[in-house]
């Protein structure tokens, strides 16, 4: 997917105002139209600066757009960050299907289906005292393995990137206490009612709705609702068999090893995964990860060149024509 330059397709620098976009795009968008343009790419310009108008006349689109940063340039590969959108709290006002299909891949990627501006699905109305109701808000934050597996009850602070008329950006800190359940999953959203934008008189004040995702955690990985635990292994061990003390998020507990093990093989610890309410909770898979100590002495040296000699083994064995 391509990144697309929404400031260089416009020719305005990033710190334009809403009046200078507004205007720019009234005369380039007279200039490119396919129906009196006499330029070879017109419809393909008119397009563009369709779709890079769409996100910087917007000031909650063009905060996201411009959390990406400075440094990308236009055709560059682009994935978004990961992070990119951590601790940001955005509108949720979706698009139609039409309106996306009509934008590139990198637009619907940000803010279409499955981005932020559609996470919520819903887009104002009226409640039924009649008055306007509020716009959803969305955020991604981030929580630790130690949050999910035991509940935890966090203090956040939500940035609202927002952009005056004269397009000078400020930053609206807003501080919440959410509760994080316990065994809840990533990519999994929590809702607080009434907790996203003022809804007009008469109207309810729209929802916050939370997605979480999970910090990396320096020992365990994440599958679903099951753990992988990497845990190195001496060559005696391996073959010998061994009783293992392993870390779990719960504490420590004793794995047997069996003999004859093998590097790459996995022992499950059935219900040491992430607790899941009502249901079974995941397991943790260990991974073997067999470590050869190193011949940095002639006595170790010496002592493998003894095991080659009387344990002659040939691991290749199965690859022979």
């Amino acid at each position: 997917m391509d990144y697309k330059d929404y400031y260089a397709v416009m020719g305005l620098p990033r710190d334009a105002s809403l009046d200078e976009i507004r205007r720019t795009y009234r005369k380039l968008a007279r200039r490119y139209h396919p129906d009196v343009s006499k330029e070879a790419n017109a419809e393909h310009r008119f397009k563009e600066l369709g779709e890079a108008y769409e996100v910087l006349k917007d000031p909650k689109r063009r905060a996201a757009y411009d959390q990406l940063g400075s440094d990308w340039r236009a055709g560059q590969d682009f994935r978004p960050p990961p992070d990119w959108d951590a601790g940001f709290q955005f509108t949720g006002d979706a698009f139609k299907q039409g309106e996306q299909a009509a934008f590139s891949d990198f637009f619907q990627a940000m803010f279409g289906h499955g981005g932020w501006t559609g996470a919520a699905g819903f887009r104002p109305g009226r409640d039924a005292a009649g008055g306007g109701r509020g716009a959803d808000h969305n955020a991604r934050i981030e929580v630790g393995l130690e949050d999910v597996f035991n509940g935890s009850t966090l203090s956040l602070q939500l940035a609202i990137p927002e952009y005056d008329t004269r397009g000078r950006r400020r930053d609206r800190v807003r501080k919440l206490q959410v509760k994080i359940p316990r065994g809840v999953t990533n990519g999994k959203r929590i809702r607080l009612p009434g907790q996203g934008a003022a809804g007009r008189p008469g109207g309810h004040a729209g929802d916050l709705f939370l997605e979480v995702h999970m910090r990396a955690h320096p020992l365990f990985q994440v599958d679903g609702k099951d753990l992988l635990l990497n845990l190195p292994i001496t060559p005696s061990e391996a073959a010998l068999g061994a009783k293992i003390e392993v870390p779990t998020p719960a504490g420590r507990v004793d794995l047997n090893i069996p003999a004859g093990a093998r590097s790459g093989q996995r022992l499950r610890l059935r219900g040491r995964g992430i607790p899941v309410p009502g249901g079974a909770p995941g397991d943790q898979l260990v991974v073997l990860q067999i470590v050869v100590p190193a011949a940095d002495t002639p006595a170790k040296k010496a002592l493998y060149e003894r095991m080659a000699q009387e344990m002659p083994f040939d691991p290749r064995a199965h690859l022979a024509g």
